[in-house]
């Protein structure tokens, strides 16, 4: 394996695919680079990819310490290894042959409390470290991702002109912004990630809706979403849902979606992402109903003895009532999985925000919004929208009411409230746009109903409440009052 003659400009650990991608595009942009794994024949297997790719400046190495010491000074390595336990022995293994000065940057999905933690334990070695979500998928690796490194500036400032040129390039520039100290970067890809979990909830609704109630064809579906993909809804996962429903399923007959199990699985970003909802005070309905739609799938064996026991249950069925209207179903199932998608993303940015506060990170929310058009899971057309209404208003409350997204939700709320009503005497479940629905109406309130749970808490447990006309702290005697009303 030929060697380079000078040092390397960064290097590379953990060759799964992602790594592997990240490692070529790197190349390909330009910057020679080292890659270690401790798997050796993933080394080879990448130097191997990197040729047949264009003869791409990717060196391979065995050992530690020779990968370590092929970088130029000081060294930058990008981890790409599963989180938690091997990504604290990577930096083990590595920091052996590492200086003062030399940075780590992880690039894997990690609890953002374990990157401070190890920004920490680095320095006291006189090393530099980023946490750096990096969203894509294996395509946005190779070809350009949306990149959110957070943690040491210094250490951003080591990696800027190679991460420019690696992320996706849209009309406002490379989607890579410096997010902010600690693990704000990991923190950031993890909303995300709870933000594409309603996002992908809501979007199997809409094709529920539209499969069971509208009895459309995969054909149908495909031409539906193909449409859809032209207009607001223009985005990476509705164009992916149009690309599933046209593959034919190369085992058997029809069509490869309707074979695919319905069990979803999950590697934990949108549990920590409902978790720090709970932890912050932060309402976040529409993650957490796709959370508990993921459980809920799981319980495979479990559905199908229930759908034995209920199978006689007098559901209305709306679709033999009446002829359905289909061109009126997809119109309107189009309106309510867009408003309903603007209160997922609401969700995100305000937990986003809560924790900025909280960690004093001082995270620019439309800079989020920008970064994100490109290159990850969630790029979609409306971001844009998101961050101009950031940009007209910094200190936004809610983007519900943003004077354009308010306008938008009141010209579809009409479609979107026809779609739950219709999905619920169907019996079809639809638990992501029924969440959304709810919180836009518990949000649009003035008043709700919390007057009687607090008066509640203060009969049972003396908890106290407030008075809306007089100012101060109040506790009553509701059972004493209540025992002598009754004599």
């Amino acid at each position: 394996m030929a060697k380079p003659t000078n040092p390397t400009r960064i290097g590379l650990a953990g060759l799964a695919v992602m790594g592997q991608n990240l490692a070529l595009n790197i190349a390909e942009k330009g910057f020679p680079i080292s890659v270690y794994n401790r798997t050796t024949s993933k080394v080879d297997e990448t130097v191997e990819r990197a040729k047949l790719e264009g003869n791409l400046p990717v060196y391979g190495y065995h050992d530690p310490e020779s990968f370590i010491q092929s970088i130029q000074k000081p060294r930058v390595v990008i981890m790409l290894v599963k989180a938690g336990a091997p990504v604290d022995q990577t930096i083990k293994t590595l920091s052996a042959y590492l200086e003062k000065g030399d940075c780590i940057i992880d690039g894997g999905n990690e609890w953002y409390e374990n990157t401070e933690r190890r920004e920490k334990e680095v320095a006291e070695l006189g090393l530099l470290y980023l946490g750096m979500g990096v969203s894509g998928g294996e395509e946005g690796a190779r070809n350009g991702p949306s990149l959110m490194p957070g943690g040491s500036f210094e250490a951003y400032k080591y990696i800027e002109d190679i991460v420019l040129k690696v992320a996706a390039q849209v009309d406002s520039g490379p989607c890579v912004t410096y997010i902010g100290k600690g693990g704000s970067g990991n923190f950031v890809k993890m909303v995300h990630n709870g933000i594409e979990y309603g996002d992908m909830q809501l979007i199997a609704e809409a094709y529920d809706v539209l499969k069971s109630v509208g009895k459309l064809s995969n054909e149908e579906l495909q031409s539906v979403f193909t449409e859809w993909n032209k207009g607001e809804l223009l985005s990476f996962l509705i164009e992916i849902t149009a690309d599933i429903f046209g593959i034919k399923d190369d085992k058997g007959d029809g069509y490869l979606v309707d074979k695919v199990l319905d069990k979803t699985g999950m590697k934990g970003t949108g549990k920590w992402t409902i978790q720090q909802a709970a932890e912050l005070s932060v309402p976040a309905p529409t993650i957490e109903a796709s959370l508990d739609a993921r459980f809920l799938s799981g319980l495979k064996e479990e559905r199908v003895e229930a759908a034995k026991v209920f199978k006689s249950s007098d559901f209305v069925d709306l679709s033999n009532d009446k002829a359905i209207d289909k061109q009126k179903l997809i119109d309107d199932v189009r309106k309510a999985l867009y408003a309903a998608k603007i209160c997922s993303y609401a969700q995100g940015m305000n937990l986003i925000r809560a924790k900025s506060i909280e960690k004093g990170w001082d995270l620019k929310l439309g800079e989020l919004a920008r970064i994100w058009k490109g290159g990850c899971i969630i790029r979609a057309i409306f971001l844009d929208r998101i961050k101009k209404a950031y940009d007209r208003n910094p200190g936004l409350a809610n983007l519900l009411v943003d004077p354009e997204f308010a306008k938008e939700i009141i010209d579809r709320q009409s479609a979107w409230r026809r779609v739950v009503c219709l999905a619920i005497n169907s019996g079809i479940s639809t638990p992501g746009m029924s969440a959304s629905l709810a919180y836009f109406d518990s949000y649009r309130r003035a008043s709700l109903p919390a007057n009687l749970v607090q008066a509640q808490r203060d009969y049972f447990g003396a908890h106290t409440y407030e008075r809306v006309d007089i100012e101060g702290s109040y506790h009553t005697e509701w059972f004493k009052l209540a025992k002598h009303s009754r004599i």
